[in-house]
């Protein structure tokens, strides 16, 4: 058996990667930028299968589960990371092609993926799907709009499984983190503007990708009986706000 990881090529996604096999499982690493896979291939070694796949396109998809032989053929885990956040404008001046891309990925690729996956799960009775979703799922920020709302899908879709997989031996969690750095995250958001990325941790103590990583392994390892539903983490420094209020001169 195996463990597949989408959005395997850089942040949440390597890191995971890199601790799962240290961890002495058999990790599949899918993402689209197969030069970074091949660098994980020469690090991790050969408990390490790098796929090329997009998970916002089904034919990719399709081909690269298709491609899939043996032990790497039979999915244990899937870690739905693959995902992004693009822009921060309030939705009146949003890019809404950046809204469809979001959507395309966050929901629709993941969506696919967990289908495609899912009825091995079943027949053999036995399997786990962490979803990565984020705190803005659960809580509104401004230009958090759309990429907020794709966040509170994959928190209500995990729920839902777990609901349909009751009676099974499948179980579900729907990992939530906050702010986290050393990721591409801020960087694809921002669309390559590094000073505008590096401002959002300027003099913050945050999550790290590692701290995520290891805790999808906690969450492998807990007993099997045992289904933790959803996981909001948040680093120290980062804690609720209170509700804005707008007040009418005069």
């Amino acid at each position: 058996m195996a463990i597949l990881i989408t959005g395997a090529s850089a942040g949440f996604g390597a890191a995971m990667c890199q601790i799962l096999v240290n961890a002495g499982y058999d990790v599949i690493g899918a993402a689209r930028r197969s030069d970074k896979l091949t660098r994980l291939h020469e690090t991790l070694g050969e408990r390490f299968l790098p796929l090329s796949m997009d998970v916002g396109q089904k034919d990719s998809v399709d081909k690269a589960l298709a491609s899939l032989e043996g032990k790497w053929a039979e999915i244990d885990l899937l870690v739905n990371n693959a995902g992004l956040a693009l822009g921060l404008e309030r939705a009146a001046e949003a890019n809404y092609a950046d809204w469809e891309n979001m959507i395309q990925t966050n929901i629709l690729g993941l969506t696919y993926v967990t289908r495609q996956i899912l009825p091995d799960m079943v027949a053999r009775d036995h399997g786990y799907i962490i979803n990565l979703g984020s705190t803005a799922g659960t809580w509104p920020y401004q230009g958090g709009n759309v990429y907020g709302a794709t966040k509170a899908f994959v928190h209500q879709f995990s729920l839902n499984l777990r609901t349909d997989l009751i009676g099974t031996r499948i179980r579900v969690t729907n990992i939530e983190p906050g702010l986290c750095g050393d990721t591409e995250f801020s960087t694809v958001r921002f669309k390559g503007d590094e000073a505008r990325a590096r401002e959002v941790y300027r003099q913050v103590s945050y999550l790290t990708p590692e701290d995520i990583a290891k805790t999808v392994l906690w969450l492998y390892q807990t007993p099997e009986h045992m289904n933790v539903n959803y996981l909001e983490i948040m680093p120290v420094s980062q804690a609720y706000g209170g509700l804005n209020v707008t007040r009418t001169p005069g």
